[in-house]
């Protein structure tokens, strides 16, 4: 346990550059007078790892000293290899840089790894877009993604969802790849940043100059922040239903786990005939409709009225065709 523990210190401090006592201390997820030990430990192995003091303090690596470590074990060869998605890697022009690499670090492993490795990827396969539809199409992907590393400024012109065309100068962030769409985190020179779908962007330029990204801007948790105001945002009404006895499955399939989940979570218990009462946040009423409809005698909808009225002219409706 304490050899993994040195290993990882040793590398946060190749890979990160100076820390402090208690950065590594809670990225190692132990004691500041553990790490103390621990620097004192690889100090004794011949390990160059010096402290410097002060407010800008830290403990650093000597400069140039790098260790070469290969010992990769079975589980995460094969994890580096269930990593690697083909399709994303050809939207970025990457395929065939990714498939050298996968070759080079195939032929670099020792046998045991190496026959995990090739196991991985014989009987595992990442395919990100969702069913009954494909991914984006992007032609302007790899420009953008060019950007991005280089933290050039663009002008683009975009898409919104209402069709409306508009003109925008921006300094691209990231890129993410959601549900086989890829998404543009951006910012206009002087304002916060957005998300475009870069399937959206009509016309690209990029434009002479570089930007400075943000200090501290992280596009992980800027995603994350983004992801979970958005769904905030999408539940604007709410509607109480009763639900069959062992639909919950079903129910999930049709409006969405997340929400579904957290719905049963908050139900109480079920009424005599097994049936369960639940308050399930939806995007509006005419949404509700369509999504319950799809359950068929499973729910009926309790509140609110209008939903529950929308749903009996619905079944009206349907006795007059099929009745």
């Amino acid at each position: 346990m304490r050899a993994s523990r040195l290993l990882s210190l040793l590398l946060l401090l190749q890979t990160r550059g100076r820390m402090t006592a208690p950065e590594l201390a809670a990225e190692l997820e132990v004691s500041v007078r553990t790490v103390y030990r621990d620097v004192e430990a690889l100090s004794a192995a011949g390990v160059p790892v010096y402290a410097d003091r002060g407010p800008a303090g830290g403990y650093q690596l000597l400069d140039g000293y790098r260790t070469r470590l290969n010992g990769l074990t079975a589980e995460e060869a094969s994890s580096l290899f269930l990593a690697g998605l083909p399709g994303p890697a050809a939207d970025l022009g990457m395929a065939e840089v990714a498939a050298t690499a996968e070759l080079k670090l195939l032929a670099a492993l020792p046998p045991e790894p190496r026959s995990h490795a090739s196991r991985m990827r014989e009987r595992f396969l990442l395919d990100v877009p969702g069913w009954y539809r494909s991914g984006d199409d992007v032609p302007h992907l790899g420009e953008v993604a060019e950007a991005v590393w280089d933290q050039r400024p663009l002008h683009m012109t975009y898409r919104r969802w209402g069709q409306q065309e508009v003109d925008r100068v921006v300094h691209p962030y990231g890129l993410v790849l959601k549900g086989g769409s890829w998404y543009l985190v951006a910012a206009p020179p002087d304002g916060s940043p957005r998300t475009y779908r870069v399937a959206r962007v009509l016309t690209l330029e990029t434009l002479p100059g570089h930007f400075q990204r943000p200090e501290g801007f992280e596009l992980a948790a800027f995603w994350n922040a983004y992801a979970k105001e958005f769904r905030e945002r999408m539940y604007t009404a709410e509607c109480v239903i009763k639900l069959a006895p062992g639909r919950g499955e079903l129910l999930a399939y049709t409006v969405g786990r997340d929400v579904v989940e957290t719905a049963l979570a908050a139900a109480g218990a079920p009424d005599p005939e097994g049936w369960l009462t639940l308050t399930l946040p939806v995007e509006s009423i005419k949404h509700a409709r369509w999504l319950l409809l799809r359950m068929g005698a499973d729910v009926e909808v309790l509140e609110p009225p209008e939903l529950r009225a929308m749903m009996r002219e619905a079944v009206a409706e349907l006795n007059k065709l099929y009745g």
